[in-house]
């Protein structure tokens, strides 16, 4: 059973893959490759001065796929149902099971409205202040969870909140995600 399964590889989906990931969690993003991020240019993004949609996300999945993360570019979701123990996936190339499963993707809210996740009233996903939904261990990011509120910065921060949340369950106590220089592999004196 793999720990996390990540619908959606835009900001949201990669930057809580990224997050399990690195932190010991087995991690598989499906990425229909279909993000807003193809059409956007990010200038207005902390850290980063100026960089085309297409250059953040090939980043991004290089830093999930460096950190163990399996990023499936064009293996679309067709199904998620609940399980005893989780959830089974289904794609167009087989199913899996997952312990949790991460919602990223986008305004699409057919695969939370199909599990029996609650909606806020303006016809967004209802979830806690940790990106969890009604169904426990079903997280949903993004603009999937925010009317009109689509920014890339902001949906991969949804992703870092779910991802840590999924982490401090796993530990059972808070989790932070904190890395000093030491910690970067590259910065190590050898």
């Amino acid at each position: 059973m793999t720990d996390v399964v990540i619908v959606g590889g835009g900001p949201a989906g990669l930057s809580a893959a990224l997050f399990t990931a690195k932190n010991g969690l087995e991690t598989v993003v499906f990425d229909t490759d279909e993000t807003w991020m193809h059409k956007a240019h990010l200038f207005n993004y902390l850290g980063v001065r100026s960089l085309s949609g297409d250059e953040f996300v090939e980043l991004a999945r290089g830093q999930v796929r460096d950190r163990t993360g399996d990023v499936r570019v064009g293996e679309e979701v067709t199904g998620v149902d609940r399980t005893d123990g989780g959830f089974e996936i289904e794609t167009d190339d087989g199913e899996y099971d997952a312990e949790y499963v991460v919602l990223a993707t986008g305004t699409d809210r057919s695969v939370a409205e199909d599990l029996g996740c609650e909606f806020d009233d303006d016809g967004t996903v209802s979830v806690d202040q940790d990106m969890e939904t009604s169904v426990e261990n079903l997280y949903a990011t993004g603009a999937m969870v925010r009317a009109e509120k689509w920014q890339a910065v902001i949906a991969a921060g949804d992703g870092a909140a779910a991802a840590l949340d999924v982490l401090s369950e796993e530990r059972g106590e808070h989790f932070h995600d904190f890395d000093t220089p030491a910690d970067v592999p590259s910065l190590r004196s050898e």
